[in-house]
């Protein structure tokens, strides 16, 4: 038992340390790995996506041309990024 928790603790351990800085303003909306739909309003969830599905959206939501209801939100979150940031998200979030 002890061998599972201890694994389980250190597999948790690994995906989060392999987060890019860049996902933590991500983190308190849609959880550690982009599994989680921002509570307040539903909307999808970033770790359903593909690589390209969440580097146009972070990208979209950059330029104003992507999202609905929290694009606002959205877009002061996503100015700082790089177009290297928002590569390392992509491959960090999508499937």
């Amino acid at each position: 038992m002890k061998k599972i928790v201890l694994g389980s603790i250190l597999a948790a351990a690994v995906a989060f340390a392999a987060a890019p800085a860049s996902y933590s303003s991500c983190v308190a909306c849609h959880g550690a790995k982009g599994e989680k739909a921002f509570a307040a309003t539903p909307t999808q969830i970033p770790a359903n996506l593909t690589k390209a599905e969440v580097a146009t959206a972070l990208k979209g939501y950059k330029d104003g041309s992507y999202g609905g209801k929290m694009k606002g939100v959205m877009k002061g979150n996503v100015m700082k990024l790089t177009d290297a940031d928002i590569a390392e998200l992509a491959e960090y979030i999508g499937k």
